[in-house]
């Protein structure tokens, strides 16, 4: 993490980018498990957590909320969970849709891509910036 507030937004892109990182591992966790019974798919929820640590004040500018939450981005780490509301209408109790998953996956990827950009973009402005 870079500490200044140049780089707020970028601290908070790069959690992200994790994050994204972390759900395309267990979308493709869950498909190479499609045939196994029992399996439960996996799944990682970035945006619920992000908006949680941003807060829901409309009063606030974006950019003091980026600000504020870079003094503590632990709050942004997220992990991997189990997700068992997602009912298997499968014999063998395993609840992975391979369409879903293709789909998911192809999303998961546009976004890791942006997200990456925007990193880079950031990182261009600050460096054309110095120049």
């Amino acid at each position: 993490m870079i500490t200044t507030n140049a780089f707020n937004y970028i601290n908070v892109l790069d959690k992200a980018a994790d994050a994204s990182w972390l759900r395309e591992n267990a979308i493709t966790n869950n498909i190479a498990n499609i045939d196994t019974p029992g399996y439960k798919r996996q799944d990682v929820d970035f945006e619920s957590v992000l908006e949680k640590e941003l807060g829901s004040s409309r009063y606030t500018s974006l950019d003091k909320q980026i600000r504020e939450l870079n003094t503590d981005l632990s709050g942004l780490n997220v992990s991997t969970y189990t997700d068992s509301a997602n009912y298997s209408y499968r014999l063998d109790g395993n609840n992975v849709d391979e369409n879903t998953e293709a789909a998911e996956l192809a999303s998961e990827t546009l976004r890791y891509q942006f997200l990456t950009d925007a990193i880079s973009g950031g990182f261009t402005r600050i460096q054309t910036v110095l120049k």
